[in-house]
């Protein structure tokens, strides 16, 4: 008997830190270390080009290149302006522009993947009907795969995006599992009526189903921002109005909720579970988030714990700050895309001891 209460009691002792993280009123993980310094200007745009906005940066399957997709040197309606401007970039391990294109194609990139064949997705966050643009030349609020050579091989959604049964309406990230099931998250607004769900599509682009509403609750989202995906298969959602990170597993079926991870604008899993999440809007665009630190955190996949956090070095800024996109390469190095207020990539590094 003595020793099944000890059992027990140990149970609920290790399932505390657990069920702490599982609170939407839980403590920040605000003191924690970091180990980075940080580099800006390593990614070199060519010559009379600048950096504007970005939310979106992924590795190449090399595990060293890493892939951007840049808002053609401002922000929203800047590569609608300029459509002749190639958006899609791959940079080399030394930070050198390898190749690039999209010209065209898309309005406003907000989300990028490299699938595990090496081949280029990003979400089309907007579409080109403000001004004067004519309904039927509209683009935009879709999903477009390009080779890693930028051969354009599929686009999901209707141009200029729908609702409901039709799709997308301001699609904000992909993921595409191991299988060529590719999940979709959609929704970039808090307000009513806005969709808020993630939606599930073979290989080929074929609707599977769907999954979430707008809510606070337990596989409801408020702007499901960020997808990631981990060693068991289980998919993250970064659920960011809610201040939570979201997992399900691929038949959208509940399986958990963290908040230790702040406020997540972009998340990725790296091939060992480290998950990454940059918070890019707790105390500024979001000030009721204010106690958290805005920042890149760093954990584990599997047991949510979080071990170091990488600061806002800005800490009064008020618009959306610091990373809101992030990936690592295979040499644990971190990248942080930035829509404002600079706009471009920085580089974490971590020294060698």
């Amino acid at each position: 008997m003595y020793k099944n209460s000890i059992k027990s009691l140990l149970i609920i002792l290790l399932m505390v830190p657990a069920l702490a993280s599982a609170q939407p009123d839980m403590p920040p993980t605000n003191d924690l270390a970091n180990p980075y310094s940080t580099q800006s200007g390593f990614l070199k745009m060519p010559a009379g080009r600048g950096w504007g906005s970005s939310s979106t940066v992924d590795v190449d399957l090399d595990g060293e290149s890493i892939w951007v997709a840049e808002r053609c040197g401002a922000n929203i309606n800047a590569c609608v302006q300029n459509p002749d401007t190639n958006l899609i970039m791959l940079f080399d391990k030394n930070g050198n522009m390898v190749r690039s294109f999209g010209a065209g194609y898309i309005t406003w990139p907000h989300g990028i993947h490299i699938d595990f064949e090496g081949n280029v997705w990003i979400a089309d966050g907007r579409d080109n009907q403000g001004g004067d643009n004519p309904p039927d030349d509209a683009y935009g609020h879709q999903v477009h795969k390009f080779s890693p050579t930028g051969v354009h091989l599929m686009a999901l959604g209707s141009k200029g995006g729908g609702r409901d049964v039709d799709y997308f309406f301001t699609p904000n990230d992909m993921h595409v599992a191991p299988n060529g099931d590719i999940f979709v998250a959609e929704g970039h607004s808090n307000n009513p009526g806005t969709p808020a769900r993630i939606l599930k599509f073979t290989a080929d682009g074929e609707f599977i189903k769907s999954f979430g509403e707008m809510g606070s609750g337990d596989g409801q989202f408020t702007q499901p921002h960020a997808l990631a995906m981990d060693s068991k298969g289980r998919l993250f959602v970064g659920d960011r109005s809610n201040n939570r990170v979201q997992i399900f597993d691929q038949e959208g079926n509940f399986i958990d909720v963290w908040y230790q991870f702040g406020r997540p604008s972009g998340i990725y899993i790296d091939k060992n579970d480290v998950l990454y999440s940059a918070d890019s809007e707790s105390g500024s665009v979001n000030p009721a988030h204010g106690d958290w630190l805005r920042g890149i955190r760093v954990g584990s996949a599997q047991t949510g714990e979080v071990e170091f956090l990488i600061p806002d070095p800005q800490p009064d800024c008020r618009g959306t700050c610091t990373a809101e996109g992030v990936v690592a390469d295979a040499n644990g190095n971190i990248f942080g895309a930035e829509v404002g207020p600079v706009g471009g990539i920085k580089r974490y590094i971590r020294p060698i001891k």
